[in-house]
């Protein structure tokens, strides 16, 4: 599903990224990314959906590498990922509808499956009863249901999450978290950013730590 090889990535001469990260994610697995800001976390994430390209090393995702993809295969690539931000990325003169829709619609599907799936991802979200609300109109838990609605809506086998729950409340993140769990357990992979330690000890999952730009820890979920 995911693969590092002695990935590294530079931004000029003073500021290294990442150095030499090496790790794997196998099909439907959950991870933890944490680190302290400017571990690399995004960095590392943005070289997933090939936002940048590592400067050595090799980045394997479902089926793509950074060394071979053209700029024409991006779009497939993306289409197998789910992505999740902390501040949402909705689009603010949509409704909670047009924005799950509209993941659908640039990949060209038919109008009768958008409208079905979009129906059933914001059922799945509980939030049936907001697909007319706009995002101002949301609370910050929500925003967030709707923009993993979204990340789901072409049924991705892999989701990053980045820093999911940075702007949630404690009722709101658990919820949030729950509801990562489930679409886990049904068979999508799931690497999710955090500095959130309490959560990450209350969940039994792997831990992959970054501390600068260097991945220092990776603890098996059995080991915990």
């Amino acid at each position: 599903m995911l693969k590092f090889d002695r990935v590294g990535k530079a931004y000029g001469r003073s500021w290294i990224a990442l150095s030499d990260v090496s790790f794997a994610l196998d099909d439907g697995e959950f991870a933890f990314l944490v680190g302290s800001s400017g571990a690399g976390k995004s960095t590392l994430m943005s070289l997933i959906f090939m936002e940048q390209r590592p400067d050595s090393g090799i980045v394997e995702v479902a089926g793509f590498d950074s060394k071979n993809i053209g700029d024409e295969d991006i779009p497939k690539l993306r289409r197998k990922l789910g992505v999740v931000f902390q501040d949402f990325r909705l689009l603010p003169d949509m409704t909670a509808a047009e924005n799950v829709a509209f993941a659908l619609k640039v990949t060209g599907q038919p109008r009768k499956f958008i409208k079905q799936r979009t129906f059933d991802l914001l059922a799945k979200m509980g939030l049936s009863h907001k697909a007319k609300s706009f995002p101002h109109e949301l609370s910050g838990g929500e925003k967030q249901r709707v923009a993993i609605a979204r990340a789901l809506a072409n049924s991705p086998a892999l989701l990053l999450a980045d820093e999911p729950t940075g702007n949630l409340d404690p009722r709101a993140t658990d919820e949030l978290m729950d509801l990562l769990f489930d679409i886990n357990s049904q068979g999508t992979a799931v690497l999710m950013a955090t500095h959130d330690t309490d959560l990450i000890d209350r969940a039994p999952m792997r831990v992959l730590e970054l501390e600068n730009g260097v991945l220092v820890g990776d603890r098996a979920r059995e080991a915990r």
